[in-house]
């Protein structure tokens, strides 16, 4: 039996780091396609402008490693990762377009699955001008995306890129709407913060452990069938050590709307689908 063979971009960043990691315990071979190499190379690199369709195409050849099957599914994380550190143009520039370039590269060389990093950005609180509550709680896939910057506008591009690709080559793809990405070494700080629960308001306390981040791209990557879906990926609890009924109480005391019980700790950003369509479960929860 072959080795399965996956490509991720962006494996030099935050996220792409443990992707990449949970794809190889699991034993795929892993090409890693970024436009800098990391600093602690764990498969081989591919530096590839992913902004220049020529250049993404040839990255995702199998021809660059030697084998002529294509790769069996595409991982794509790679973007300038949050507003206002770059020009507005370039945000919407660079994400928009790499994200067509890969999905295009996959149409062209028969890679039949991919996974497309979207955000919970997309939905607008996170990144407004002003502050504004949810319509409903937990916030799921159908509520309104009204982003108002530019870095949220190009999650919504690439959602119906990704889209517009399915319908024409029938690929598989599988948008994470992703909570904010937490790593092991991540959890420390945040706790530090505890007495400031303000300071994660805009992103509703949400978080999605790397780990279980990586998870959640194997078995959209492995699952037939799924057509395309936007799908949120984060985590069962919040960051934060209060009641989600007191946060709800102190910072969010417009939503009247409750789709289900909120309880405890209780995320307010639902991951229901993500569960459904996946049988994804929560393996590392935010410790206290």
């Amino acid at each position: 039996m072959s080795t399965k063979r996956i490509l991720v971009t962006g494996g030099t960043g935050k996220a792409g780091h443990w992707i990449i990691r949970h794809f190889l315990d699991q034993g795929y071979e892993v090409i890693n396609v970024d436009s800098r190499p990391p600093a602690q190379p764990l498969c081989r690199t591919i530096i590839t402008d992913l902004t220049d369709l020529g250049q993404t195409v040839a990255a995702f050849s199998p021809h660059n490693t030697g084998n002529r099957a294509p790769y069996d599914g595409m991982v794509h994380m790679a973007a300038i990762p949050r507003p206002y550190d770059n020009p507005n143009g370039e945000v919407f520039r660079v994400n928009s377009l790499a994200t067509y370039n890969v999905l295009e590269a996959c149409g062209l060389l028969g890679i039949r699955k991919a996974v497309i990093a979207s955000s919970e950005s997309s939905y607008g609180i996170c990144f407004a001008n002003r502050f504004f509550e949810p319509k409903y709680l937990p916030l799921d896939e159908a509520h309104p995306q009204l982003p108002e910057d530019t870095y949220g506008l190009t999650k919504v591009v690439n959602e119906a890129t990704a889209a517009m690709f399915h319908r024409r080559d029938g690929t598989q793809i599988i948008s994470f709407r992703i909570g904010n990405v937490t790593c092991p070494e991540d959890y420390a700080g945040i706790k530090a913060r505890f007495a400031h629960p303000e300071d994660r308001l805009r992103i509703l306390w949400s978080y999605i452990d790397s780990r279980d981040l990586a998870a959640g791209c194997r078995l959209a990557i492995e699952k037939d069938g799924l057509g395309c879906e936007n799908v949120i990926i984060a985590a069962d609890d919040t960051s934060s050590n209060l009641p989600s009924a007191e946060l709800i109480r102190r910072f969010l005391p417009g939503v009247k709307d409750f789709k289900t019980p909120i309880n405890g700790r209780a995320a307010l950003i639902s991951n229901a689908r993500l569960k459904q369509l996946l049988g994804w479960k929560q393996e590392h929860h935010f410790p206290h």
